[in-house]
């Protein structure tokens, strides 16, 4: 059975998050702060974790940190609306996702099970191909075409194209993807970013001005979100 850890020092929030993961078949361990988190993530081995951004004593960023010193269980922050730089701060830290309090459990259950569907990914030998109408991504063969002839992408443009691609809908913040891909020093270029991500877009999607691959989230960074040809997109 699926084990998801619910983080939160309100015991009413960790009631209810426990009540409605419960209902859907998935087991639930909870903990009331940060050290006490780092106890169960240790001994209970969670499918994911979902943290609260904002407790005493051990807040959720260090949690975070402390979490992906030793382990790679998908995270799933919560945090309050005007606290975006926190999000960031944890997103870079390495957590997966993060919802926006107040939310609805629709959304908190389609975000746990996207987590999921990632890690079991993540297991897949074979590299994803990715069709979009006439453009065809084979990332095995290292190939893009569009209506059956060749696209070009630059060196640069390829890590860009492979880092949306290993971290699928994950939420990938401007200042990851600048080191990952640009390397060191380059965390607050966010204009070399956007310009490169609108590059890929004219190369990639079939309408650029609507892109459906590489999602913006305002103010934070991008999302790949087409599927593999063999999931069905």
């Amino acid at each position: 059975m699926t084990r998801i850890l619910v983080v939160d020092d309100e015991a009413q929030i960790r009631a209810a998050l426990a009540r409605a993961l419960d209902a859907r078949g998935y087991e639930v361990d909870t903990a009331a702060d940060g050290e006490e988190a780092l106890d169960r993530v240790a001994t209970g081995s969670p499918d994911v974790v979902v943290l609260d951004l904002n407790m005493p004593v051990m807040g959720g960023l260090e949690v975070t940190r402390r979490i992906r010193a030793w382990s790679s269980v998908p995270i799933l922050v919560l945090s309050v609306r005007d606290e975006e730089p926190d999000k960031i701060s944890a997103l870079d830290l390495g957590a997966d996702d993060y919802l926006t309090k107040p939310f609805g459990v629709g959304e908190l259950l389609a975000r746990v099970r996207a987590l999921l569907r990632r890690t079991d990914a993540a297991a897949e030998k074979a590299p994803p191909v990715f069709r979009m109408g006439s453009v065809e991504i084979d990332m095995g063969a290292h190939r893009v075409s569009r209506a059956q002839e060749p696209v070009h992408l630059t060196k640069t443009e390829w890590a860009l194209l492979e880092s949306f691609v290993a971290a699928s809908g994950k939420l990938l913040t401007h200042r990851w993807l600048l080191e990952h891909v640009w390397g060191d020093g380059y965390g607050d270029d966010v204009e070399v970013l956007r310009v490169f991500v609108s590059q890929l877009r004219k190369k990639i999607e079939p309408d650029p001005q609507r892109p459906r691959a590489i999602i913006t989230e305002p103010g934070v960074g991008y999302r790949w979100s087409v599927r593999p040809v063999a999931e069905g997109a």
